[in-house]
């Protein structure tokens, strides 16, 4: 029996926290969904046009998450991670409908 899935995001007092595997230069600006790393570590895939040139990538990444989630720009920061594929992203509000909100995203609902 597999292990159960990991969700790639927590819920902290200010909201959540969600790490990401970064693919600039991916086609398009768009979540792709859960992977669970060899290590065991789930991240949400996230795929942007821009390069990872400057911040440009890292701007994308937070664009995509805030639209996705219809929040203000000034919701979504990048905590670590500013020059790593693996990065984590810190997303103010609702901690709980925030989760739930990524999941549906995640599942493609």
């Amino acid at each position: 029996m597999p292990p159960a899935r990991t969700a790639p995001w927590r819920i902290v007092p200010e909201g959540i926290e969600v790490r990401v595997r970064a693919t600039p230069r991916g086609g398009r600006d768009a979540l792709d969904g859960v992977e669970t790393r060899d290590d065991g570590a789930a991240v949400l895939k996230v795929r942007v046009l821009a390069a990872p040139e400057d911040g440009a990538a890292n701007a994308a990444i937070r664009d995509v998450l805030r639209r996705a989630l219809g929040l203000p720009a000034s919701a979504v920061t990048l905590a670590t991670g500013a020059t790593a594929r693996i990065k984590l992203f810190r997303i103010a509000g609702d901690g709980p409908a925030l989760a739930q909100r990524l999941q549906d995203l995640a599942d493609g609902t």
